[in-house]
C-alpha cells in the first residue's frame, strides 16, 4: 500500500547530515535578552512602532472625543450625552463586525507591508480631516471619523497578527506576541491619559489635532521600513457578501477545535478586560471613594501587569508556543478578581479620597497587588493563544482566522457591556458583585474549555511537574524538523522522560510507552492526551504489539513526530542498555528521518531506579539540574539500533 504524500517526501527529500555537527554551537549573545533584541530588528522593530502608533492613536482620538461629547455633546448635537458617548462606542466598533472578512479575505490575497502602509495612509487621511473637525467644533464630522478609525483598525487587525509568523522564526513567536501585547496595553493606557490631558488644555482641540496628525505620519514612516510578506493566496478571489462571508469565516474556524476555543479564550479575555476597564472609574468613585488619580493609578497598574505578564510568558515558556500557560493564567484570573471582591472593602471616608490617602489606608497595597496580578494572568492567559492562532492556521487562511478572532472579540465586548448595562442598571447588583460573578464565570469558562480541549490542562500539568522538580535546560533542539514525519530515540532514566521531552518540544510528539508506563494513574491522563501509543513485547501481547506498529506507521504517515524509548525498559544501573532492534523494523517500514536524544541528569531521582525501585523510597533531591540534548538527524538507510546508542551515548557523555 502506497504512503501519503507527506511520506512520500521524506524519502524523497532526506535530511542532508553534512548541514549538522555534533560540536556545540557557541551561546548565543543575546541569551535571555533576546525577546528585547527583536526591537532592534528590521523584520520586527518597524512592525511594532507601527502597531504601537496605531493603538496610541486610536486611544488618543478616541478618548478626546469622549470628552469632548461627555461635558459639551448637547450644545451642538442635541443629544444627551450619554446617549452620545455609547454612540460613539457603537461607530467604532461597529466596522468590525461589517468588514473584518473582507479584512482577511484582501490580508491573505496580498503583499503584508504594501497592505499596512495602504491602511496607514488612510490613518493619516482620516486624521488630517479629524484635524479639520477639531479645529472647526464640528462634533458630527468627528462621530462619523471614529466610525472611519474603527474602519481602519478593522482592516489593520488581521494584517497586524498575520505578518508575524513570515518574519519571525518559531522561537520567536512568543517573543513577538508578548511585545505586541504589552505595547498594546500601554498605547491603550498612554491614549486614555494622553486623550483626556490633551483636550482639557488650553486649545486642547487644535493641540489635540495636532497630535493625532503628527502620530498618523510617524506611524506611516514607520511602516515604510517593514519589509516585504508574500502574499499566501494571491489567487483567492474576494467575495464582497458581508454577512454570508463574516459566517462563512466563522464556520471554518470552528473547523479546528483548539482554534475556534482558542479565538473563544481570547473573547473572553477581551470580554473581562472591557468589564475591568468600563467599570473602574465608578469602582474607584463608589467603592473606593477615590478620585481621578486613583483611577490612573489602578488603570496604570492594570496596564503594566499585562505587559509584564505577557513579557514573563516569554521567559517562562522557553520561547515555544506553551499552552500549559493559558490554565495557570485563567486560574490567576479567577483567584485575584476574588480577592479584589473581598479586598475593595476600604474603611468609608467623608469625600473623594486623594491618592495620597488611598496609599495610607493598610489594605491598599493588597488592592494595589490584585489589579497588577490580574493584569499579569492575563498576560500569561492570551500571548500563547494569540500564538496558537498564527501557529497552528494554516499559512493561506491565517489572516481570515485572525479577522474571525477580531469579530469574535468584538462581539464578547459588546456582551461586556450589555451584561454590564443588566447586572448594573437593571438586577441593580453593586461593581464589587459584578466582579465576583466574573471570577465565578471565568472559571467556569476555562474548566468548560479546558474539558473540551484537554491538550490545555494536559501541557499544564506537564509545565508544571517539570518546571517544579527540575531546572531543565536543553540544547540543539532545533534539529529535530519543524514539520514532516521524524523518529525521536532515547535514553531511558525514569518516569519523568516522555513528560520532559513533552515539555521541550516545540512540536507535539507522540511516545511509544510501555503499556504498564501508560497506564500508571498519575500518568495515564498526560499520555492519553498527548496521543501516546501504549506497547507491549511480543511474547506477553503480541496483539498489542502489532497495533502499536501499525499506529505509529498511521502517525508517521501524517507527518507526525514520534519518540521511542529503544531499550524497551527504565535503566537499571543508570547506564545505556543495549537498543532493541524494533527501531529498525520500524524505519525499513517507514524510511523517516531519526533524531537522537539525550537525558542527563535523571539517575538518582525520585523516578528513576536507583537504589531500588523508583518512587518506593522519600524523595533524596530537589529541583535537580536537568538537560535535554538532540544529535543530528540520522537518515534512514544509515539506521541502525547499535549506532542510535553509540549517538545517544555520545550526548550524553559522563553525567547520567
Amino acid at each position: 500500500m502506497d504512503k501519503p504524500d507527506t511520506l512520500a517526501a521524506a524519502k524523497a527529500m532526506p535530511v542532508d547530515v553534512n548541514r549538522c555537527s555534533d560540536t556545540p554551537p557557541p551561546p548565543s549573545p543575546s541569551g535571555r535578552r533576546g525577546v528585547v533584541n527583536l526591537l532592534a530588528t528590521r523584520r520586527f522593530a518597524p512592525f511594532f512602532w507601527t502597531q504601537f502608533l496605531g493603538a496610541l492613536n486610536d486611544n488618543i482620538f478616541k478618548n478626546a472625543l469622549m470628552l469632548l461629547i461627555a461635558f459639551q455633546a448637547g450644545q451642538t448635537l442635541a443629544l444627551a450625552p450619554d446617549v452620545v458617548v455609547n454612540l460613539a462606542a457603537g461607530l467604532f466598533i461597529l466596522p468590525f463586525f461589517l468588514f473584518s472578512a473582507t479584512a482577511g479575505q484582501i490580508t491573505d490575497k496580498t503583499e503584508k507591508s504594501v497592505l499596512i502602509r495602504r491602511i496607514k495612509m488612510a490613518e493619516v487621511l482620516i486624521m488630517t480631516v479629524a484635524a479639520i473637525a477639531f479645529w472647526t467644533d464640528s462634533r458630527g464630522i468627528l462621530l462619523g471619523l471614529l466610525f472611519l478609525m474603527g474602519t481602519q483598525s478593522a482592516f489593520f487587525g488581521p494584517v497586524k497578527y498575520s505578518i508575524m509568523p513570515d518574519h519571525l522564526e518559531s522561537h520567536e513567536i512568543v517573543g513577538g506576541n508578548a511585545l505586541v501585547e504589552m505595547g498594546t496595553f500601554v498605547a491603550i493606557l498612554m491614549g486614555t491619559m494622553g486623550g483626556g490631558i490633551l483636550i482639557q488644555t488650553t486649545h486642547g482641540p487644535r493641540i489635540t489635532a495636532t497630535v493625532v496628525v503628527g502620530i498618523a505620519l510617524a506611524g506611516w514612516l514607520a511602516s515604510r521600513r517593514i519589509p516585504a510578506a508574500a502574499a499566501h493566496a494571491p489567487n483567492l478571489e474576494i467575495h464582497w457578501n458581508i454577512v454570508g462571508q463574516t459566517m462563512k469565516m466563522l464556520r471554518d474556524a470552528r473547523r479546528e477545535r483548539p482554534i475556534f476555543l482558542s479565538i473563544l479564550g481570547i473573547s473572553w479575555f477581551w470580554f473581562l478586560g472591557a468589564v475591568y476597564l468600563t467599570q473602574l472609574p465608578g469602582f474607584t468613585r463608589d467603592v473606593l471613594r477615590g478620585g481621578e488619580s486613583l483611577v490612573t493609578l489602578l488603570l496604570t497598574l492594570f496596564s503594566v501587569g499585562v505587559g509584564v505578564g505577557s513579557l514573563l510568558c516569554e521567559r517562562l515558556s522557553d520561547k515555544k508556543v506553551e499552552l500549559g500557560l493559558v490554565p495557570l493564567g485563567s486560574f490567576g484570573l479567577s483567584l485575584f478578581s476574588l480577592d479584589l471582591f473581598w479586598a475593595c472593602r476600604l474603611p468609608a471616608v467623608d469625600g473623594l479620597m486623594t491618592l495620597q490617602q488611598f496609599l495610607h489606608h493598610p489594605g491598599a497595597f493588597r488592592l494595589m497587588g490584585d489589579f497588577i496580578l490580574i493584569g499579569v494572568s492575563g498576560g500569561l492567559y492570551i500571548v500563547p493563544l494569540f500564538a496558537l492562532l498564527q501557529t497552528r492556521s494554516h499559512p493561506r487562511v491565517r489572516a481570515r482566522v485572525i479577522a474571525a478572532n477580531n469579530v469574535m472579540n468584538a462581539l464578547f465586548m459588546v456582551l461586556a457591556a450589555i451584561a454590564g448595562a443588566f447586572l448594573l442598571g437593571v438586577a441593580g447588583i453593586s461593581i464589587p458583585l459584578f466582579f465576583l460573578f466574573l471570577a465565578l464565570a471565568n472559571a467556569a469558562v476555562a474548566i468548560y474549555i479546558y474539558t473540551l480541549v484537554p491538550e490545555f490542562a494536559m501541557r499544564f500539568l506537564v509545565w508544571a511537574v517539570t518546571h517544579a522538580m527540575y531546572r531543565f535546560r536543553h540544547r540543539d533542539l532545533d534539529r529535530i524538523p519543524e514539520t514532516g514525519p521524524v523518529v525521536l530515540v532515547c535514553n531511558h532514566v525514569s518516569y519523568m522522560d516522555a513528560l520532559l521531552i513533552i515539555g521541550a518540544c516545540r512540536r507535539p510528539v507522540r511516545f511509544v510507552i510501555d503499556a504498564r508506563i501508560y497506564r500508571m494513574r498519575l500518568l495515564n491522563f498526560i499520555f492519553r492526551t498527548a496521543g501516546a501509543i501504549p506497547v507491549a513485547s511480543g511474547r506477553d501481547d503480541p496483539v498489542m504489539l502489532k497495533q502499536a506498529f501499525d499506529a505509529i506507521s498511521a502517525a508517521l504517515a501524517a507527518g507526525e513526530a514520534v519518540c521511542i524509548f529503544p531499550e524497551g525498559h527504565l535503566t537499571r544501573d543508570g547506564d545505556v542498555d543495549r537498543f532493541r532492534p524494533g527501531i529498525e523494523r520500524m524505519i525499513a517500514r517507514d524510511p523517516v528521518p531519526v533524531v537522537p536524544l539525550a537525558l542527563k541528569g535523571l539517575w538518582g531521582s525520585f523516578f528513576s531506579h536507583r537504589n531500588g525501585r523508583a518512587m518506593m523510597r522519600l524523595p533524596q533531591r530537589f529541583w535537580s539540574r536537568v538537560e535535554l540534548v538532540a544529535g543530528c538527524p540520522v537518515v534512514p538507510v544509515q539506521v541502525t539500533a547499535a549506532d542510535l546508542r553509540e549517538r545517544v551515548l555520545a550526548l550524553r557523555g559522563d553525567r547520567r
